[in-house]
């Protein structure tokens, strides 16, 4: 299928030259560093993807690939899709190209009868916790403390890659309502588990209430160039208060656009 959205184009890839234009733009955006990095994807890889029956798509701004979506099945009985990795290109950013990217996805997806698409992103990358968990609807099922290892690219810095797992119900309420233009909201109130300094760093909260705010840095793909060490102590302060609430049985509601995740504990919790 093609989708029109934003004045791009996203339709899916089959052409070699536009799998391999695909690789250039990832690493373009990862910029994978010498010491051991590697490309996120090879034109090879995608290749076998697409005749294979994977979910592989890029969105165009006239002929010019701006973005990228890559996503295989699981099993056939989970009925759904895993997104690998997305990208867009850095001049993109603001024209929606992502949202372009995710509406197409879905739709591939229903039309295939799935029902849930999942991925993972960091959780500690402002942007991209607001666009999964409000833009979308999505929501946040599961930390995952350090799942690909070390990345050594300029996003990840060479750094421990914790995650969490995101599940799109995309037939659901939240998911229909955020496709159609209204994404989710939460207010950010309750006690702070884990707050931001004036200078920037994590301060340990309470995480006795039954509505526990947790903040992540304003951005932390710079901090990983100017402070790593501060960067790393968010990593660690974020595992330990987010990563411990899951795994205590508490959801994550929502995320909110001043750097809160909102986060509900049961009164067993």
């Amino acid at each position: 299928m093609t989708l029109v959205k934003q004045n791009v184009v996203v339709r899916q890839l089959t052409d070699y030259e536009e799998l391999l234009a695909t690789q250039r733009l990832y690493e373009s955006i990862w910029r994978p560093t010498v010491n051991g990095g590697t490309p996120p994807v090879t034109a090879e890889l995608l290749r076998a993807m697409t005749k294979a029956g994977s979910y592989v798509a890029g969105a165009f701004d006239g002929d010019v690939l701006v973005g990228a979506c890559i996503g295989f099945c699981s099993p056939p009985a989970a009925g759904a899709l895993h997104s690998h990795i997305a990208g867009v290109a850095a001049g993109m950013r603001g024209r929606n190209v992502g949202y372009a990217l995710k509406l197409d996805q879905r739709a591939w997806a229903l039309e295939r009868g799935l029902t849930e698409v999942t991925w993972t992103f960091d959780p500690l990358v402002r942007r991209n916790a607001y666009f999964n968990l409000g833009k979308l609807g999505a929501d946040a099922t599961e930390y995952l403390p350090d799942f690909y290892g070390h990345m050594h690219d300029d996003i990840n810095g060479g750094g421990e890659t914790d995650r969490l797992l995101v599940s799109w119900r995309i037939a659901s309420p939240a998911a229909v309502a955020a496709c159609e233009g209204r994404p989710r909201t939460v207010s950010a109130t309750g006690v702070v588990g884990l707050g931001i300094s004036e200078d920037g760093l994590p301060v340990p909260g309470v995480c006795s209430g039954s509505t526990v705010l947790v903040a992540v840095p304003p951005d932390v793909e710079s901090l990983r160039a100017t402070n790593p060490a501060a960067a790393d102590e968010w990593r660690h302060a974020v595992r330990e208060v987010l990563g411990g609430l899951l795994a205590s049985g508490a959801r994550i509601t929502g995320f909110d656009r001043s750097g809160w995740y909102v986060v509900e504990r049961s009164t067993e919790s």
